[in-house]
């Protein structure tokens, strides 16, 4: 079967159903992608489905980065740091590096600020040896050459400012490739469908009762072991499981703020907000993202949402190294919000170890919540040697060794992609260059098959907005080809529509007609 008839819902639910798989995974998020892409390479028969799209709710709120932490410096975590450093350097380097893009961060110093110029140029020093230096070595430099760099940057007070070096990425993005690497490698998905009761033999956990939200049809999925990947909802689904589950986990919001950039910035921010909390300012998606907080939170995680004390923290924060022309409130173009699931307990959330949480029900479902975008495949080959290793092993004792280094789908240098994107086009009918830039650094070599689409169809190739970058064959292709099937699973997660403001009442009503 290819990706593109898996846009066949009725057919991957009558797939679902035959089969008896080795593994069903509930939810699509960060840690069920990857446990399902991990799995699938092993061998394994898998399916994974997720209640909404896939990382349509936590997995799409992150902070856009693929970094070492240096904040876990502070306390004293070098292993970690090495091991994130490890795992960023991979993904940037051999399996996303269509995907994974290099950004220089600036520390700003100023005086009577929370940490001194030693102390943060020791700190970037020793980050950079922690990744063997491969993105430079960290450093304090001028006032002029931080301003340089960081338009933006306030200059009053400014004494220096320490630089190292990380990454960022488009999680929808990498979600969605994550996914298709899945099914490349044997597993069958579906989203917009909703766990409604659990299956069970002998009191046993072995497989799921659903319904497609989309049409309402019900159906099931049997399977060997039933893993529990929900994020947030986690104990909703150990609940369902076993009524007297004691909460396992807790939550902390974390929400971001985006706003329109007044001129290219080079460099990100990350700016000390006391002697152990940071905020970030980030150059991303031609816009500024600010953020994040951390702040317990006991609502319905469906609810979750950037409230207006959120913004005015995040705004104030920020305004602590960005100057207030940056920062004006008719220049955000969005708000957003998510949940990181932290093992349960009490304390502060803030100081709570990110950590992933594996439990196992009365029924034998295995939960597990927690993890985060850097570590995302370790996390996965961490959590799929649990499983293999359960008792009774009930998947088997002779799983293949899944390959260490497998690319995501459309691996290439975007720079190449998008010069053949501009190049391979006649002089008169040469494709805008920011927007073939714009198709290199999110979809890698695959953007070759939508300038096919456009070829066909050269209506494809307009923009969907004329602010932005995204052209309706992303859109084509999202439906046909990426699981879209919403609106919001377009404008929010397969496109940067939402994310700049263009999602406007005119749009949404194209792509609904576009959808059918």
């Amino acid at each position: 079967m290819t990706i593109a008839t898996l846009g066949n819902r009725a057919q991957t639910r009558e797939e679902l159903t035959r089969a008896t798989y080795d593994l069903l995974v509930i939810g699509g998020g960060i840690l069920g992608t990857s446990v399902t892409w991990m799995a699938a390479q092993a061998g394994l028969r898998v399916a994974m489905v997720d209640g909404g799209d896939f990382a349509g709710a936590t997995s799409s709120a992150s902070s856009k980065l693929v970094h070492g932490g240096l904040r876990y410096l502070q306390t004293g975590n070098v292993k970690l740091v090495a091991e994130n450093h490890r795992e960023r350097r991979a993904l940037a380097g051999d399996i996303a590096p269509h995907l994974v893009k290099p950004l220089s961060f600036l520390v700003p110093i100023y005086q009577g600020g929370p940490h001194g110029a030693a102390k943060l140029g020791a700190g970037v020093f020793l980050y950079s040896a922690l990744s063997a230096f491969g993105d430079g070595v960290g450093r304090v430099i001028t006032p002029r050459q931080a301003l340089a760099r960081v338009p933006g940057l306030r200059s009053e007070g400014l004494r220096a400012a320490a630089v190292y070096g990380d990454h960022q990425m488009n999680d929808s993005r990498v979600a969605v490739m994550t996914v298709r690497a899945a099914v490349t490698a044997g597993a069958v998905v579906l989203n917009h469908a909703e766990v409604v009761g659990l299956r069970r033999s002998e009191g046993r956990i072995c497989g799921a009762d659903l319904r497609d939200r989309l049409d309402g049809t019900e159906f099931g999925v049997n399977a060997r072991l039933v893993l529990n990947a929900t994020g947030p909802w986690v104990d909703h689904l150990r609940r369902m499981e076993d009524p007297g589950a004691e909460p396992s986990i807790r939550l902390s919001k974390g929400a971001h703020v985006v706003v329109r950039r007044e001129e290219p910035w080079k460099a990100a921010l990350t700016i000390p907000v006391d002697k152990y909390r940071v905020s970030f300012a980030i150059p991303w998606e031609d816009h500024l993202l600010l953020g994040t907080t951390d702040e317990a939170y006991e609502g319905d995680p469906a609810d979750v949402r950037a409230t207006e004390a959120d913004i005015e923290q995040i705004l104030g924060e920020a305004g602590l190294a960005v100057r207030d022309s940056q920062l004006r409130r008719e220049d955000i173009t969005y708000s957003f919000a998510g949940l990181r699931v932290l093992p349960g307990g009490p304390g502060n959330v803030a100081e709570a170890k990110r950590e992933t949480v594996v439990t196992q029900g009365k029924g034998g479902m295995l939960s597990v919540a927690g993890g985060k975008w850097t570590t995302y495949r370790h996390i996965g080959r961490v959590v799929l040697d649990a499983l293999t290793h359960l008792p009774g092993q009930p998947l088997g004792d002779d799983l293949a060794d899944a390959p260490r280094s497998v690319p995501l789908p459309g691996v290439a240098s975007p720079d190449a992609v998008a010069y053949r994107l501009w190049a391979d086009r006649e002089p008169g009918a040469r494709m805008d260059p920011l927007v073939a830039r714009h198709l290199a650094t999110h979809y890698g070599s695959i953007a070759f098959d939508l300038a096919k689409l456009i070829n066909e169809d050269p209506a494809l190739g307009e923009r969907i907005h004329p602010d932005g970058p995204d052209i309706w064959a992303q859109a084509v292709y999202a439906r046909d080809v990426e699981w879209a099937a919403t609106v919001d699973d377009i404008v929010r997660r397969r496109t940067t529509l939402t994310v700049r403001g263009l999602d406007v009442p005119e749009v949404r009503a194209r792509v609904q007609d576009m959808l059918g």
